[in-house]
């Protein structure tokens, strides 16, 4: 999951908590706000943890320099 999929889930879990009041029949709309809120927040953490370890395009190139 990528930085702008977990702001993205974030921001959708902030809404259904602070700016949503509509009850749904079987559906707590409040829980599945903090729950994606959450998982947002988590896959914005590990994407930052690990942004070093991925190569990403263009990432490093070894050039062999051929001496004559």
């Amino acid at each position: 999951m990528g930085i702008t999929v977990s702001l993205l889930l974030a921001a959708a879990g902030a809404i259904l908590i602070w700016a949503v009041d509509v009850s749904v029949g079987g559906v707590d709309l409040l829980v599945v706000g903090w729950i994606l809120l959450a998982v947002g927040a988590l896959g914005l953490l590990l994407s930052l943890v690990f942004w070093s370890s991925w190569g990403g395009f263009g990432g490093r190139r070894d050039e062999i320099v051929v001496e004559r």
